[in-house]
């Protein structure tokens, strides 16, 4: 069983930081890429940003220069340094691994639970 559990999320006045993490956890062979999506209410969810195994970042514009994706492949765990946090940024931020399961032969991507983001003005 594979599990991605993700912390981190809280109430912050804009202009501020919080760092996001995910790990990954259970009977892993390999892990591609992770990333964060995030779905603020009345929204589609959306991509905010993914990170491959060799390092290769994406993100989506209205991120760019304000958040910082990175991984720690020791610990499975994918991290989301926010800062300059502004209203329109409070969503449900969900993660997410492409991982290959020993007990099965195909990638799967695997989400977490999500945790809330909440920025006040």
């Amino acid at each position: 069983q594979v599990q991605l559990v993700e912390s981190g999320g809280d109430l912050v006045q804009a202009g501020g930081s919080l760092r996001l993490s995910c790990a990954a956890s259970g009977s892993i062979f390999s892990i591609d890429a992770m990333g964060w999506n995030r779905q603020a209410p009345g929204k589609q969810r959306e991509l905010v940003a993914a990170i491959t195994s060799g390092g290769s970042t994406n993100y989506a514009d209205s991120v760019k220069d304000r958040f910082t994706v990175s991984r720690d492949n020791a610990k499975n765990t994918v991290y989301l340094q926010m800062n300059s946090l502004k209203p329109e940024d409070t969503a449900v931020y969900y993660c997410n691994a492409d991982i290959i399961p020993r007990l099965g032969s195909r990638r799967y991507r695997y989400w977490g639970q999500g945790t809330q983001v909440t920025v006040s003005s």
